[in-house]
């Protein structure tokens, strides 16, 4: 039927709106720790999650191959949930990486400050000065984190179908409202043409992974488009020989599509350190 994708901010109550939700959808709420483990069981070092999830990268976290590895994975993840349909993803970008996705939607749950304060306070039993720093380091990771891997701005409300003021509607209430929307909103015809779309990013994420993982292309930023037999392949490389072993590779794994480059190549390229 439908895939909803929550962003939140801290102590916005984001857990227990997704499982009202969810159980009023009767869909499965995928929470935090199920996403971290499959991540984890795709191949990420469970060592490095803590570098970069949902938090900006540090300088040189950014610049090492872990980074690329890690939004892939995410990535994979989060389209193998979605595929499963009827489910409901919190948090880790799920919004940008299904934007435009006509099954999907997506909300911002959101309070003023003074709200979240007492919320902080009265949950961890600290002080006001120890509230507005978790809530001060929660805004700049999350922010940092959605401009680093996904260059967008998580406070533009332009990229969910609502933003809802927590400290104005209840938890029940924000839950009952999301399910009433899906209900209402998701078509059986938007939930065949969402279907279809999850299923062609998903092959085009397992397209990169191949590339990236198992024949170790080094192209930069590797991205694939597929739209009806088409594939196209994007990203920055630092020779045209990278390039074509990427263009006959993506040929072989996909049998049957037209494979095109708008890979960028850029003498001397390195991204990563060696």
């Amino acid at each position: 039927m439908a895939i909803v994708a929550i962003s939140r901010q801290l102590a916005t109550f984001g857990d227990e709106i997704a499982s009202v939700a969810a159980e009023k959808l009767n869909f499965k709420f995928i929470r935090k720790d199920e996403l971290e483990k499959r991540i984890v069981q795709l191949g990420f070092s469970p060592e490095k999650l803590g570098k970069y999830d949902e938090k900006k990268p540090g300088f040189f976290a950014a610049l090492v191959k872990d980074r690329d590895e890690y939004l892939h994975y995410l990535q994979t993840a989060v389209l193998e949930a979605a595929s499963q349909n009827n489910c409901v993803l919190i948090g880790r970008g799920a919004y940008i990486i299904l934007e435009g996705v006509p099954n999907v939607v997506s909300f911002r749950l959101v309070a003023e400050d003074s709200v979240r304060l007492q919320r902080l306070q009265n949950e961890f039993a600290c002080t006001s000065k120890q509230a507005q720093q978790k809530i001060d380091e929660s805004d700049k990771d999350r922010s940092g984190f959605h401009k680093s891997f996904f260059n967008v701005d998580i406070a533009d409300p332009t990229h969910f179908h609502f933003v809802l003021n927590t400290g104005l509607v209840g938890t029940e209430e924000a839950g009952l409202f999301i399910a009433d929307f899906v209900g209402s909103h998701i078509s059986p015809e938007r939930d065949v043409l969402g279907t279809e779309k999850i299923k062609t990013l998903l092959s085009a994420q397992k397209l990169v992974n191949t590339l990236v993982f198992t024949h170790k292309v080094n192209i930069e930023f590797l991205h694939a488009e597929i739209e009806g037999g088409m594939i196209v392949l994007r990203g920055v490389a630092d020779s045209s020989a990278v390039v074509e072993q990427a263009v006959a590779l993506a040929k072989k794994e996909m049998p049957g599509y037209d494979v095109k480059s708008r890979v960028s190549i850029v003498q001397d390229f390195k991204a990563h350190p060696k």
